[in-house]
C-alpha cells in the first residue's frame, strides 16, 4: 500500500491558514464553496492539507477572502524578518502548471507593497477570473523569456526588459508562449 507523503511544513501552515480564514468569517464549507466556486469536497481536502492548491484555486480563494495571494502566502511564512537571503526566501510551486513563486519581500504587517518573483514554464497558462482585491497596483518587470498577459481582454506581449504597470480591475491571464520560461518580478501594492 503506497503512502501519501506528509505535507511540507509550509503546506501544513497554508492549509491551517485557509481553514482559519473561513472560520474567522463564520463561513461553512458550503458558504465558501458558493463564494469561491470551488467544490466543498476540494475545500475540505485543501483545509486538511490532503492536497496542495493550484494557483487557480488559490486565486479563487484569495478573491473570496479579498486579499492578494502574496499576502496570503506571506501570512503562512515562518519567522518574519527584515532581511531574507535568497536561499531562505519561500518558494511555492503550482502542482498543476509548474509555476514557481518566490516571495522576495520579507513578510510584514503594515507595508502596502510586496515583491514576488515568478517563473512560468513554456506553454503554461494561469487565469484568474477576478482580482483578489479590486484596484491592486502591479508593476511587472520581465527578466527573461516571453509572457502574454491579458488584462480585461487586452493582450500585452512582454519580452526581457519590458515593464508593464497596471491596476487589476477584472480577469487576468498569464501565458508563456515559450520557447523559454517567462521569468519576471511583480511589485504589488494594495489600494
Amino acid at each position: 500500500m503506497e503512502q501519501t507523503p506528509a505535507p511540507a511544513p509550509f503546506d501544513q501552515r497554508l492549509a491551517a491558514r485557509l481553514a482559519s480564514l473561513r472560520l474567522e468569517r463564520g463561513w461553512t464549507l458550503e458558504t465558501l464553496a458558493e463564494h469561491s466556486g470551488i467544490s466543498r469536497a476540494t475545500l475540505s481536502r485543501l483545509e486538511r492539507g490532503e492536497t496542495s492548491p493550484t494557483a487557480a484555486l488559490l486565486g479563487r480563494l484569495c478573491t473570496a477572502y479579498e486579499r492578494p495571494m502574496s499576502r496570503l502566502l506571506a501570512e503562512v511564512e515562518a519567522d518574519p524578518q527584515q532581511f531574507i537571503p535568497r536561499a531562505s526566501q519561500p518558494v511555492w510551486t503550482d502542482p498543476e502548471t509548474g509555476f514557481h513563486r518566490r516571495g522576495i519581500s520579507p513578510p510584514a504587517t503594515g507595508y502596502m507593497t510586496e515583491m514576488v518573483e515568478g517563473t512560468l514554464p513554456p506553454g503554461a497558462v494561469i487565469a484568474y477570473q477576478a482580482p483578489p482585491v479590486a484596484g491592486l497596483e502591479h508593476h511587472l518587470w520581465m527578466l527573461s523569456g516571453r509572457l502574454d498577459l491579458t488584462l480585461d481582454g487586452t493582450r500585452h506581449a512582454l519580452s526581457a526588459g519590458d515593464m508593464l504597470r497596471y491596476r487589476l480591475t477584472g480577469g487576468s491571464r498569464f501565458h508563456c508562449p515559450g520557447p523559454d520560461a517567462a521569468h519576471y518580478v511583480i511589485a504589488i501594492t494594495r489600494p
